[in-house]
């Protein structure tokens, strides 16, 4: 599973947050409460954050986010 997902912070910032909600098992994300409830494992940042797109934050960031979402949730890509 690839996270999906945007950050206004450094993608290492915004990992090291994500693996602490999961540690602590406090699901405060979309991402942690996906893992958590589906009993995934999380990998290294490396294996599972990749950069598709940057832009500013704002409604394009959103726009971009979605499409991205869509295209792996509903397409299977």
């Amino acid at each position: 599973m690839k996270y999906t997902g945007q950050a206004g912070r450094s993608f290492n910032t915004r990992f090291q947050e994500h693996l602490c909600d999961f540690k602590n098992d406090y699901g405060k994300s979309r991402f942690t409460q996906h893992l958590l409830e589906n009993r995934h494992a999380i990998g290294p940042m490396n294996d599972i954050m990749d950069t598709i797109y940057f832009t500013n934050k704002g409604r394009l960031m959103d726009a971009v986010e979605s499409f991205y979402i869509f295209r792996k949730t509903k397409l299977n890509e």
